[in-house]
């Protein structure tokens, strides 16, 4: 039964820490577009700048190695 309980626990909290990262993904996503002075969307999509793309890119994966060292501990 401990076995059991902590297997439930050990999901549990993966299931809130995954919330949490992609909450701070969404969050990170918009301050992103606030802060730079023209269209993210029209830049990728449109003129398909690859510069952009690896810079976001790098963005996100600097929030992605924040999430989980702070998950971590």
């Amino acid at each position: 039964m401990a076995n059991l309980d902590t297997l439930v626990r050990g999901a549990l909290a993966s299931l809130i820490f995954s919330v949490i990262g992609m909450v701070v993904f969404v969050l990170g996503y918009f301050v992103i577009r606030k802060m730079f002075p023209f269209d993210v969307h029209k830049e990728l999509e449109v003129d398909q700048n690859t510069a952009v793309g690896i810079v976001i890119a790098s963005i996100i994966l600097g929030l992605a190695f924040i999430v989980g060292m702070s998950i971590h501990g």
